[in-house]
């Protein structure tokens, strides 16, 4: 059940980059729109838990959360460009940054109140 919730939350992560981007340049959030741009970020994500899924304790930071991450932002900006969607630096930097912020941050607020409180939502 854990590896469900942790890909849920992996899931919303991107989505709710794609919806920040998409609404900062003035793109619309319709659903076609949403789709278009976050299919390629969850493919990567999406195969960045097949490659982690022999270590795979989904709430890890590292490797999982790692793993994730790179792979959500390189596959991410693959797909775009062989789409034809495009690539800039400035937003490989911001895919970086925020996707790591997500999809790395919220398992290490996870494992802090694993330890802490002994038991969080994804036990």
């Amino acid at each position: 059940m854990a590896n469900v919730r942790s890909g849920i939350f992996d899931c919303l992560v991107v989505v709710v980059f794609v919806m920040i981007g998409r609404s900062a340049h003035g793109h619309g959030e319709t659903i076609a729109g949403i789709v278009t741009t976050a299919w390629p970020f969850l493919s990567g994500t999406t195969l960045g838990w097949l490659i982690i899924r022999p270590w795979m304790t989904s709430t890890q930071i590292y490797p999982v959360g790692v793993v994730v991450w790179l792979s959500t932002v390189i596959f991410g900006q693959l797909f775009r460009v062989i789409s034809g969607q495009g690539t800039a630096l400035a937003f490989i930097g911001v895919s970086l940054g925020f996707l790591g912020l997500g999809l790395v941050g919220w398992r290490a607020v996870a494992s802090f109140f694993s330890r802490s409180k002994g038991t969080f939502l994804l036990k």
